[in-house]
């Protein structure tokens, strides 16, 4: 790469391939000359406005190409950026916007009615319906240029929340260094000038952004959809000729389930990506059969550490596994007092790279409790996943840590149980979680969503699964639903499930 920060990346590719496609929406284009120009629109508004390096600016709405340009313009002014998701409840937006104390806020209509009303005077509005001052009105007149500002690899990129599905937002810091290193990464999967990337992820999420900065570092095209849908994507997918993308597991299941999927020309995507979520190895099977390209699935944390690769089109035989560490990173498996185990047990999964978070932002025991230190004083990020080596080097997730079902003292896995109800013709999506059980302390049950047309007793699936596994993985109980709570990113909210079932098991309350 001929620069070392993004902001400098793109300027490079305006001067030498001005008239390219950047930012792809509907009908909005943005050449690499028009957003180079908006950039500096965007970083002379917020110097004008007294925001200084290092200061965070919160961006709440849909993927758009204008969102993208704020993001980038707000780096090249030293500004770190809190992109935060537009489904947010009331309650977490206003605690976000407070922990990152962003001077500015940009906003959209889907978000104008969550905002706390000290909130309001930060506001930049995107699109008519959102609070502030229209953003065409914000943004400083057309040929400003801001003041130089040098940028140096730890100085903080953006600021990334993650609740995951915990309820409770942490921000993760992750620096210029940080960021640059997912950019050079790119090399390996074939990303150039003609590259045309799809993607249908929010850009709030680092699902996206790992994909996304890399395009845009080697001067390829970015489309964006503002929502996913199955029919849309292909249509696009067509129409664009594109060859990488990134997508979670849930919108891998509704692709291949799309009646027009084997009708549509996919031939020329080189490189499919999926992260974020348990990837079903019958799933990752169905992908390689029915769509061309190579598969890679990336198993890692927003906080950094360390990354597993699983390149599935080249190890059919693994799609059980999130692949093996990546080169330069150490992954280690530790037990519950923190002390490292040997080869073939089972532990949780820490790990050490590049490529690592400067920590939760304002959060330093939060910090302190996500890190481990290695007996040479190596810092590493604990998953909270639990995994296992085979004898060839690759990782076997078996759950999340917080996950695990004890049972009257046992381990019970849900990832084995869902894998196995998965098998059963009648079901298209499953969740297992522990609940409450007078009798064993808690128990696994399970909630199933049925493929259409199919009709079975839940008693009966329950029976079925409970005849394969050993007496203390039964299931107690079994509940059919019409959908799964999801995360935007296609993560299952297991505490939801936990919190619907409500009465214990054994009650007869």
């Amino acid at each position: 790469m001929s620069a070392e920060t993004l902001p400098a990346q793109l300027r490079l590719h305006a001067v030498e391939r001005p008239g390219q496609a950047a930012l792809v929406q509907d009908e909005q284009v943005l050449s690499y000359a028009q957003l180079d120009a908006l950039m500096d629109r965007v970083a002379a508004a917020l110097q004008r406005d007294g925001v200084q390096p290092g200061q965070a600016v919160a961006l709440c709405g849909h993927s758009t190409p204008l969102q993208a340009a704020l993001f980038l313009g707000a780096l090249r002014a030293g500004v770190v950026v809190a992109p935060l998701a537009a489904s947010s409840s009331r309650e977490a937006l206003a605690s976000m916007l407070s922990d990152a104390q962003a001077q500015r806020i940009f906003i959209d209509a889907s978000s104008a009615g969550l905002l706390p009303e000290a909130a309001l005077q930060r506001c930049i509005a995107l699109e008519a319906g959102a609070p502030g001052q229209p953003v065409d009105d914000w943004l400083a007149p057309p040929g400003a240029q801001p003041q130089p500002v040098e940028i140096g690899p730890a100085d903080a990129f953006n600021i990334i929340y993650s609740s995951g599905t915990t309820g409770t937002p942490k921000g993760i810091v992750q620096s210029h260094g940080m960021r640059w290193q997912h950019v050079q990464r790119g090399a390996k999967y074939g990303y150039d000038t003609g590259t045309v990337t799809l993607l249908a992820t929010p850009l709030y999420s680092n699902t996206t952004l790992v994909v996304f900065f890399p395009t845009l570092a080697f001067g390829g095209t970015v489309l964006l959809m503002r929502k996913f849908d199955a029919a849309g994507y292909l249509a696009l997918a067509q129409l664009h000729c594109v060859t990488h993308t990134m997508l979670v597991p849930v919108q891998y299941r509704r692709l291949l389930a799309h009646p027009d999927f084997d009708r549509t020309d996919l031939r020329h995507f080189a490189m499919k990506f999926c992260t974020s979520a348990p990837f079903p190895a019958a799933v990752k099977a169905e992908v390689l059969a029915r769509w061309p390209g190579a598969l890679v699935e990336f198993y890692g944390m927003t906080e950094g550490g360390g990354t597993c690769i699983l390149e599935a089109h080249l190890h059919p035989d693994k799609l059980h596994t999130v692949g093996r560490p990546a080169e330069g990173h150490d992954i280690r498996l530790i037990d519950e007092a923190g002390i490292e185990l040997a080869p073939g047990a089972t532990g949780e999964v820490v790990g050490h790279s590049p490529a690592m978070m400067t920590g939760y932002h304002g959060q330093p025991d939060k910090t302190r409790e996500a890190e481990w230190f290695a007996p040479d004083g190596r810092r590493f990020i604990r998953t909270g996943d639990i995994g296992r080596f085979d004898g060839d080097g690759f990782l076997e997730l078996l759950d999340r840590k917080k996950d695990i079902v004890i049972s009257g003292g046992f381990n019970i896995y849900p990832s084995d149980l869902e894998a196995l109800l998965q098998r059963h013709p009648a079901v298209a999506d499953c969740a297992v979680v522990g609940v409450p059980s007078e009798a064993w302390g808690e128990t696994p049950v399970a909630f199933v969503v049925l493929q259409p047309g199919h009709d079975v007793e839940p008693d009966a699936l329950r029976d079925w699964l409970n005849a394969q596994v050993g007496k203390t993985q039964r299931l107690a109980a079994l509940r059919l639903t019409g959908e799964l709570p999801r995360s935007a990113i296609g993560k299952v909210l297991k505490r939801e499930l936990r919190q619907a079932w409500g009465t214990p098991v054994g009650s007869t309350g």
